[in-house]
């Protein structure tokens, strides 16, 4: 039996490039991996797979992500492997914009190639978990990262300045496919956070990367719930607030864990709502990141 943390993940910006020919769109972000997280259980079984989680809400079979990770993984590791019994300990909540499915997908795939001692490079397992959703690449590996592409194409930042973030959820979701209709339409070029923010870490800024974080997505598509919220996180003493992914979680930074836990009590009761902090990336001591 092995277990593997399945960290969420915010963005800390993302711009919306273009449309591409295939119909994707081409991005440039910055994600960050925090400590609120799913706990995914490997157990190997003798051949197939299944899936067992603890929110009656998440599907069992194909239609989760992680089930088709471990079905990927073990097609890939060529019969080195046999099969395995996935648990799932839900905490990110569903449909936020951090990843949670994503993060499973990814910690199964990092935890199968431990369990069975498959000779898979870390690039090798971003390829995987590419084929199966946009995310996954950023998920495997973690911790500050610039992604371009679709997300796929990833380079490692420095690491996020110690600080304490309040990630709340409100409970409308956002329309992903019209804010992208929507950002095909754009008058004039994105405003372009990300590199706003990749200064701010290399030089270890926390107030200035407070004031840089920033979506298009909120830009695009504003919603009047994720701005209530980033003032009320603001007039508690947030550095910066912003959207993360599509949404429609929140975050906010704090330099304090004090100051943090206050904001928490003023958010109202009935939304999700946690303190976590950036965490770095996954380490694989003995294999040399080189995403596809």
């Amino acid at each position: 039996m092995l277990q593997q943390k399945a960290y969420a993940k915010l963005n800390l910006s993302l711009d919306i490039l273009g449309r591409r020919s295939d119909g994707y769109h081409d991005l440039r972000m910055v994600m960050q991996s925090v400590s609120l997280h799913d706990t995914v259980t490997l157990i190997p079984r003798e051949a197939g797979v299944t899936l067992l989680c603890d929110d009656p809400g998440i599907p069992s079979g194909k239609g989760n992500i992680a089930y088709r990770a471990a079905e990927a993984f073990l097609h890939a590791a060529g019969g080195r492997s046999s099969g395995v019994e996935i648990h799932i300990e839900k905490r990110i909540p569903s449909q936020a914009g951090m990843a949670g499915g994503s993060s499973d997908a990814a910690a199964v795939l990092r935890g199968l190639n431990q369990l069975y001692k498959a000779p898979l490079t870390v690039a090798e397992l971003c390829h995987i978990g590419s084929k199966i959703g946009a995310d996954v690449p950023y998920c495997v590996v973690g911790g500050s990262q610039l992604a371009e592409g679709t997300g796929e194409r990833l380079s490692p930042l420095p690491d996020m300045p110690g600080c304490s973030i309040v990630v709340c959820k409100p409970a409308i979701g956002v329309g992903t496919a019209e804010a992208f209709r929507r950002a095909d339409q754009r008058p004039s070029p994105p405003r372009g956070y990300t590199g706003g923010v990749i200064d701010a870490l290399k030089r270890s800024d926390l107030p200035a990367l407070g004031r840089a974080l920033g979506n298009d997505f909120e830009d695009i598509l504003p919603i009047a719930a994720v701005s209530h919220l980033k003032e009320l996180l603001r007039k508690a003493g947030a550095l910066g607030a912003a959207m993360t992914g599509s949404g429609s979680a929140v975050f906010a930074l704090f330099a304090t864990g004090t100051q943090a836990a206050a904001a928490r009590e003023l958010l109202p009761k009935d939304l999700f709502a946690c303190v976590c902090r950036p965490v770095p990336a996954y380490c694989f001591p003995e294999l040399e990141i080189n995403t596809p």
